[in-house]
């Protein structure tokens, strides 16, 4: 076949294929593809020895049992992913605006964003323009950039948890998130002015899952104590079940200053002080880098930027 080309894929490849792509690499199934398009499986596997063919190299492996896609084909996937999340956004933009709304808008924020920072600047966005529809995704960082990489979100309020990261998303900082350490007021440790880590350690902890960010942050800490992770642990990344257990259970939690100090001023949860300490970090809002944002992400980082500069 002739090189790829700029020009040779305009002209020939169309939507109906990138689905294809999409489906194939969400199922790794030729016949459970073609059921979820309402094609024959002949004509799955005619278009995409088509595709293959313009590409020079096959997205897909064939073994017995599924389809994995290849290492060159993973490109072609998330090229697929990002076109039809473009498109799927755009038809969502295209019809609230023709039935007089303002747009739509899709943010993501880690936990201690999503308590406060964002939930604000919303309040206020939609005072501007009460028609404009939001969509808010509660996740950690390396997820969320995941999700601006794959265009399933305009921006993102979270952290850079990896410095390569910097060359794929621009950074505008908002401010540090400092954590603490919280019981609740029932706990024999919420009446102490300080509570050694030695005490803490005799009692069951709610954490953050392995692999998480925030996780290997609250690991780095201990480490500096000199002291090794809690062995009696509930795992979580959801901040309902984090609070609903630490305000029914003697439990100790390390989270977002931010996301208990309602609690800690309603006097359900009681912050501690101790001999931990888990630095604080800057977080901020994260968009595609050398890419114009819609005019309504603009305004919205335009809100977020303003609330910062007054905190």
């Amino acid at each position: 076949m002739a090189d790829l080309t700029y020009t040779s894929l305009n002209n020939w490849l169309k939507f109906k294929h990138l689905v294809l792509l999409e489906t194939l690499a969400r199922t790794n199934n030729m016949h459970v593809a073609a059921e979820q398009m309402n094609l024959s499986q002949p004509a799955v596997s005619k278009m995409l020895k088509e595709i293959e063919e313009l590409l020079g190299f096959q997205v897909f492996e064939r073994l017995p049992r599924n389809m994995p896609v290849t290492t060159l084909g993973q490109h072609v996937i998330r090229y697929a992913q990002r076109v039809l999340n473009d498109a799927k956004h755009f038809v969502e933009d295209i019809e609230i605006l023709r039935l007089g709304g303002h747009g739509f808008l899709k943010v993501g924020g880690i936990f201690a964003a999503t308590a406060v920072v964002i939930p604000h600047s919303i309040i206020e966005i939609k005072q501007r323009w009460p028609l404009l529809s939001i969509d808010v995704v509660e996740q950690t960082s390396d997820h969320l950039m995941e999700m601006l990489s794959e265009h399933t979100l305009d921006l993102a309020v979270g952290r850079f948890t990896d410095i390569a990261q910097s060359q794929f998303f621009d950074f505008q900082p908002l401010g540090p998130e400092p954590f603490c350490i919280v019981v609740n007021k029932h706990h024999p440790c919420a009446g102490k002015k300080f509570c050694t880590l030695a005490e803490l350690l005799n009692w069951p902890w709610l954490l953050y899952p392995k692999g998480t960010p925030i996780r290997e942050r609250m690991e780095s800490a201990f480490a500096r104590a000199q002291v090794k992770i809690p062995l009696n642990t509930v795992n979580t990344m959801s901040m309902q079940t984090f609070l609903q257990i630490l305000k029914g259970a003697p439990m100790v939690g390390m989270l977002p200053e931010a996301m208990v100090m309602d609690q800690v001023k309603e006097g359900h949860l009681k912050i501690l002080e101790t001999d931990l300490i888990l630095d604080a970090q800057d977080y901020g809002v994260l968009t595609r880098k050398n890419e114009q944002v819609s005019d309504m992400a603009a305004a919205f980082i335009e809100i977020l930027l303003k609330n910062a500069r007054a905190r």
